[in-house]
């Protein structure tokens, strides 16, 4: 490694050894490919550091940990179980597998991040079927599941135990209170349990303008999975259980879906930062407020006459934007700014903005596109 890119030590101090290193990126630099691509928010930088220092006991028998449990209850209801995890697939899969029995299926759309981006992890970590509908929107409804809730007692068929939704969806689009309370009670009149991969949940509840219960637990959902990466945190999820009757074995679950983090403190200090004074809902509510000025912005270019050849595919409830392109700009574009094609054969792309995305950033990004369809007129 190069003498610029070493790591250099400083004299020990009284608390503790120091370093300096180099900062091998520029922090300058902005995308719209995912929230994931966003650095730590300063308050979990924080949170990390208080809870450095000295002992506690590991794989979560600590202070943080503890805590961790009663600000969960005081957001999603007192039979609230919280279980930490490094990651979402980790999330997902392990939700999931206490669900069910070897021989159970899990009833989602086929856009569902766990059937698209998960490589394989539900069939393959947890041995259970995904069975998938299509939707134009990427929601589940009565009616859709309805595809695929039937062949119960057929030995031949995987047996349809659970439905799973992601709020927001992976199209963008937003479940209602309403829409999520006929779902479950839908899934529970069939004898099947309801989870939300909950990604971006904070998303949800900035845009939705309602305490997290009040479409969860309130709203029927029996396990979720709460996502923290997206919204600031280093690292961390967390499988919150908030029906206990109908989840077996977490305890040992996240241990064998190797999800059990030793040092557990500090996937707890940052779950508790991001759910104290509401920072889950200022980062989330930012995030989302920057994809409306940035849909806002485009919309009024395009009726101006600025900008042709631009159309929106979905709706912006949350922070992402989804666009169709002509031919070639996605590429152009992706000169300045990164970001991920969601369609390649139809030009439709995705826009991601994030708790640390600026005006500034999204008025870049709308000039970049205005040279690409201005001339296009």
């Amino acid at each position: 490694m190069g003498e610029a890119c070493r790591e250099r030590e400083s004299s020990r101090s009284s608390e503790g050894w120091q370093t300096e290193q180099v900062k091998l990126h520029d922090d300058t630099y902005r995308s719209f490919a995912s929230d994931n691509y966003a650095g730590a928010h300063p308050e979990i930088l924080v949170a990390i550091a208080n809870a450095n220092g000295g002992h506690q006991v590991a794989y979560g028998e600590d202070v943080y940990t503890a805590k961790l449990q009663e600000v969960m209850k005081h957001h999603f209801g007192e039979r609230t179980e919280t279980f930490p995890v490094f990651n979402g697939t980790g999330a997902n899969v392990t939700a999931l597998t206490s669900l069910l029995p070897r021989w159970g299926a899990v009833i989602a759309t086929s856009t569902a991040h766990i059937h698209t981006d998960e490589n394989g992890a539900p069939e393959r970590i947890s041995g259970l079927k995904l069975l998938t509908v299509d939707s134009p929107d990427g929601k589940l409804t009565p009616e859709l599941i309805d595809q695929q809730a039937w062949g119960w007692g057929d030995e031949h068929r995987a047996q349809p135990l659970a439905v799973s939704i992601t709020q927001p969806t992976e199209l963008g689009t937003l479940y209602t209170v309403d829409e999520i309370r006929a779902i479950a009670d839908h899934a529970h009149s069939k004898g099947m349990v309801l989870h939300l991969d909950g990604a971006r949940i904070a998303n949800a509840a900035a845009a939705l303008g309602v305490p997290l219960k009040v479409f969860t637990t309130d709203a029927g959902v029996d396990i979720l999975s709460f996502g923290g990466t997206k919204n600031g945190l280093l690292y961390g999820e967390a499988v919150v259980v908030l029906n206990p009757d109908v989840t077996d074995g977490l305890t040992y679950l996240r241990k064998l879906t190797m999800q059990l983090a030793s040092k557990m403190r500090f996937v707890s200090a940052q779950l508790i930062a991001l759910l104290e004074d509401d920072l889950y809902l200022r980062s989330a509510g930012h995030a989302n407020a920057m994809a409306s000025r940035l849909r806002l912005s485009l919309e009024s270019e395009v009726a101006a006459g600025a900008i042709t050849g631009l159309t929106f595919s979905q709706p912006t409830d949350a922070n992402a934007i989804f666009a169709v392109l002509p031919a070639g700009v996605a590429d152009r574009l992706r000169e300045k700014f990164r970001f991920y094609d969601w369609n390649k054969a139809t030009g439709e792309v995705r826009w991601m903005t994030a708790f640390d995305t600026t005006e500034a950033d999204i008025d870049m990004f709308v000039a970049a596109i205005k040279e690409e369809l201005g001339t296009r007129r």
